[in-house]
């Protein structure tokens, strides 16, 4: 392993700066490797997972919705929110439900993803969802609007590759899927 003391900033106070129901932000005095102070502004984020959720025909369920922040409808996978106390799995499990109406036999984490290295300590935990069974209708939380609509990974990365998807977790979990496909991962 490297010596990576030469990079570490320590953190020296800290402040909240705003504590909503999701998201807060925090600002930090932070001592540089060189001696000096800096401030270091950042949200902290709760965690959320996203699921590939591949149907036995090959397809993977993807979701359009509009997204406030950007003024648009997207095009991405099944994801939420990791709620407090929660293991991912559990989330997973919960989110594919609520959002798709299915259900999995066979469950895989691949991995973890952070978003916004930048100005985020937000995880995305990814995982692989197989032999699908739709149990239910949708069961989506309050004022939470979206359609499910079935797409082929090759649909998905053509969509990609066209500027269609821009969404940083599907992107991530498609490159990770071909993959497992290939059996290299």
């Amino acid at each position: 392993m490297t010596d990576e003391s030469h990079l570490r900033e320590d953190q020296l106070d800290s402040e909240v700066v705003f504590d909503g129901r999701l998201l807060h932000v925090r600002r930090d005095r932070v001592r540089l490797p060189n001696g000096a102070e800096s401030t270091r502004e950042y949200i902290t984020h709760p965690g959320a997972v996203t699921v590939l959720a591949l149907l036995d025909n090959g397809k993977l369920l993807l979701e359009r919705q509009f997204r406030y922040p950007l003024g648009r409808v997207f095009l991405e996978l099944p994801a939420g929110k990791i709620d407090d106390g929660e293991q991912a799995l559990v989330a997973a499990k919960r989110e594919l439900l609520e959002e798709t109406g299915y259900t999995a036999d066979d469950w895989r984490n691949l991995g973890v993803m952070n978003p916004c290295i930048g100005y985020s300590d937000e995880r995305i935990e990814i995982f692989l969802a197989c032999h699908l069974s739709q149990v239910s209708g949708q069961q989506l939380d309050h004022n939470e609007f979206l359609d499910v609509l079935e797409m082929s990974p090759n649909e998905v990365s053509e969509a990609i590759r066209q500027g269609m998807i821009t969404d940083a977790k599907t992107i991530t979990a498609l490159y990770w899927l071909e993959k497992v496909l290939r059996e290299s991962w």
